[in-house]
């Protein structure tokens, strides 16, 4: 079996077939055929994706009854407070595929302005007048869009969204692009 860890950059889709001239995996790295992503991460977003052939790994990420724990770092447009995080954390309604739906409790905190990420390229617009600010969500389900659409549900849209941590594995030391090969990948809680 293999096993990558991947910092998917920026615009670049999760899947190795291009769609509209868009960047693909396969324009970044160079795996084994037989391997793919378990699970996505947006053309617009940014972070950990893991990559294998394993087909137990692939239904235990990607089954709703295994809740393992996933965090994003997200930087909003204007000062989040203290308000929205504890309607996050308590669960809001989106939509998904058109229906309301109530998210589940989420852990959340306020990151540090100072928090080290890599630069994005392109950068996010620089407003003087508006702040930016950067938290930490921690889920256990994966709706579609589902943390961009949170965030905009409390009144604080997403400038940029990173999945720092997928259970245990994270993207401590890693730039966009790196691909880290495992020799296995633990069970994911």
């Amino acid at each position: 079996m293999q096993y990558y860890l991947l910092y998917k950059p920026f615009q670049v889709l999760s899947q190795f077939t291009s769609t509209d001239g868009k960047l693909c995996l396969k324009d970044i790295i160079e795996v084994e055929k037989d391997v793919y992503p378990v699970g996505r991460l947006d053309y617009d977003s940014e972070g950990l994706l893991l990559l294998t052939n394993d087909k137990k790994i692939n239904h235990q990420l990607l089954h709703p009854s295994f809740e393992h724990k996933r965090t994003y770092w997200v930087q909003v447009d204007g000062a989040i407070t203290q308000e929205a995080i504890q309607q996050l954390a308590k669960g809001v309604n989106i939509s998904v595929d058109g229906k309301s739906y109530q998210t589940k409790p989420a852990k959340l905190s306020i990151l540090p302005d100072t928090i080290e990420v890599p630069d994005r390229n392109p950068p996010i617009r620089y407003r003087k007048s508006i702040p930016t600010s950067w938290a930490s969500i921690e889920l256990i389900e994966g709706k579609n869009r589902q943390v961009r659409k949170m965030f905009a549900q409390v009144g604080f849209p997403v400038l940029r969204l990173i999945r720092a941590q997928i259970g245990e594995y994270t993207i401590e030391k890693m730039q966009p692009g790196d691909l880290i090969h495992l020799s296995e990948l633990k069970l994911l809680t």
